[in-house]
């Protein structure tokens, strides 16, 4: 997260904290891109930038909290809000939503849900974004540090380390001890759509989420490689919540996609991994995707019956 508050730095944060907070008194000379004070006597050794002005400067603890804190808070929104929109528009077959199970007016839940659990989320995320900032993380910068192998081997570990990790804290969370107030409030949603992707209690999605940042302190990652991961397995997240139940591909034995996140919303303990299926099959919990299962198939089925119903009447 370093290189996004560096980039959010340049671009406005140092502005807006030397005026939000500016130094008392201000340095004599001054310079910066946007309404600066002007320089009396000045040098060019005197001149300053935003990020000297301010009271709170780049390395403030306090700074970097309300920074990553707001930042994050408006990131998850444009992601969820952008994929998932993309999603419903483009891939979810809107049919489905006409299912006995889906529920009145669920859309609107499932968006509420989420908004209402990214507050906390983002308060849970923010510290170990914090210790990435500050330099306790094992992110690096430079490829030839661990080699170009290292960089094309850690994109594959990170995944098979993170979906080992989340199969068994959902595992876990479906658990009687902790499903009923932690993991039921997503299983709500029988019939999901892309919105349903973090409606989640607060707690839930955070613990799904400890393995991409506990990866970065365990083992080394390319700073900007974090960056692409981070984001791919948001996007992930909300595209196995898609309803797609196509089967029959190339790679449904090995990849965990939206045919098979659908049946576990179905039948609650299957498919508990988040990009593979070995995880599943290794611990007896994997469900085959089939053609038959589609909960699509039960709604072309119900309109079928109905419109014989109607034509069985006009004919009388």
């Amino acid at each position: 997260m370093d290189v996004v508050l560096e980039i959010c730095d340049d671009l406005f944060l140092d502005y807006t904290y030397a005026k939000a907070f500016p130094k008392t008194p201000l340095p004599t000379c001054a310079y910066a891109p946007i309404d600066a004070p002007s320089c009396t006597n000045g040098t060019a050794s005197d001149i300053l930038h935003y990020d000297q002005l301010s009271s709170l400067g780049r390395d403030s603890l306090i700074r970097q909290t309300i920074s990553l804190s707001v930042l994050t808070y408006i990131g998850i929104h444009f992601l969820y809000f952008i994929c998932a929109g993309l999603s419903y528009q483009f891939i979810y077959d809107k049919r489905v939503m006409r299912h006995p199970r889906f529920l009145k007016n669920q859309l609107r839940m499932e968006i509420d849900s989420s908004l209402s659990a990214f507050g906390p989320l983002t308060l849970m995320t923010v510290p170990w974004f914090i210790a990435d900032v500050r330099g306790w993380s094992r992110l690096y910068e430079n490829v030839n540090d661990y080699s170009y192998f290292y960089f094309g081997f850690s994109i594959l570990w990170f995944l098979l380390f993170t979906d080992f990790c989340i199969y068994w804290v959902h595992r876990i969370e479906h658990h009687p001890m902790f499903y009923k107030w932690l993991h039921k409030p997503h299983h709500k949603w029988l019939i999901p759509t892309p919105f349903a992707s973090h409606a989640f209690h607060p707690l839930d999605g955070y613990l799904q989420s400890v393995p991409y940042h506990l990866f970065i302190f365990i083992f080394p990652l390319h700073k900007y490689l974090y960056l692409g991961l981070f984001g791919f397995v948001n996007i992930w997240s909300i595209l196995i919540h898609d309803g797609d139940m196509r089967c029959g591909g190339t790679m449904e034995k090995i990849i965990n996609g939206p045919s098979h996140h659908t049946l576990h919303h179905l039948y609650f303990t299957v498919n508990y991994g988040q990009y593979f299926t070995f995880s599943d099959r290794a611990f007896n919990s994997h469900r085959e995707p089939k053609p038959e299962l589609d909960p699509l198939n039960q709604v072309l089925e119900l309109e079928k019956e109905r419109n014989e119903k109607k034509e069985n009447k006009k004919s009388i």
